[in-house]
Formats: C-alpha cells, sequence, structure tokens
C-alpha cells in the first residue's frame, strides 16, 4: 500500500455495488474480474480530509492497478452510467469522469443539432 512519509495512509470502505451488469462475453458480472476487488480496493476511496498530495498518489497508485485490470473498460462504462461520483473507476476519477460526460453530452447536443439541419435541408 502506498504511503507518504510521516502520513498514513487512511483508506475509506469500498461502497457496494449498486448494479451487477454482465459482460456480453462471460456468463458472470464484470466485477467479478476487477483487480481492485483482490486486495487494493482501498486504493480507490478517499479517506476524509485526505490531504492533496496524498490524494494524488493515491489516485496514481489506483490508476496504476486500474491499467492492469482486465475489465477497465467495463468499469468505466459502469462509472459513466451509473454515474460514480466518488473514487476511481475504470481508471478515471470523479473529476475525469465528470469531463467525459460533459465531452459527451457536448458530442450528442451538436449531433442532434446536425441531423435537425440535416432534416431540414432535406425538406426544403
Amino acid at each position: 500500500m502506498l504511503q507518504l512519509p510521516h502520513q498514513p495512509l487512511q483508506v475509506a470502505a469500498v461502497p457496494p455495488q449498486r448494479t451487477t451488469p454482465t459482460r456480453d462475453d462471460e456468463a458472470g458480472p464484470w466485477h467479478a474480474e476487477a483487480v481492485c476487488r483482490r486486495d487494493e480496493a482501498g486504493l480507490f476511496f478517499a479517506p476524509s480530509k485526505e490531504p492533496t498530495a496524498a490524494r494524488l498518489a493515491r489516485e496514481a497508485a489506483a490508476k496504476r492497478v486500474c491499467a492492469r485490470c482486465p475489465v477497465m473498460v467495463e468499469c468505466r462504462e459502469h462509472a459513466l452510467l451509473q454515474p460514480e461520483p466518488y473514487g476511481v473507476w475504470g481508471g478515471l476519477t470523479a473529476a475525469e469522469r465528470r469531463v467525459v460526460l460533459a465531452r459527451r453530452r457536448r458530442r450528442e447536443v451538436e449531433l442532434r443539432k446536425a441531423t435537425a439541419t440535416e432534416r431540414i435541408a432535406q425538406a426544403g
């Protein structure tokens, strides 16, 4: 477990899964294969009043775990679809997930505008 000098890392309990979506290519739930479920789950959720340096170090360590996880994509999509407000999911922090969601919303709006413009052009 990652610890900064002279500052013990406190870990928070991992919240339970809200849903258990299944992978298309396997019979069991995707999270059964998650690397974080094995031994490092405390890296993924911030303890209360965590100093910034400790948070950044913990998040970097969590992302390294995610990088080697076979279900990282499923985990990320779960967090984006729920949306999960806390923790590192699928290699993204809560703030990074908010950015991804905002980009997706902008793309959807642009697509709707383009579709509407195309329909008007075809009708006229």
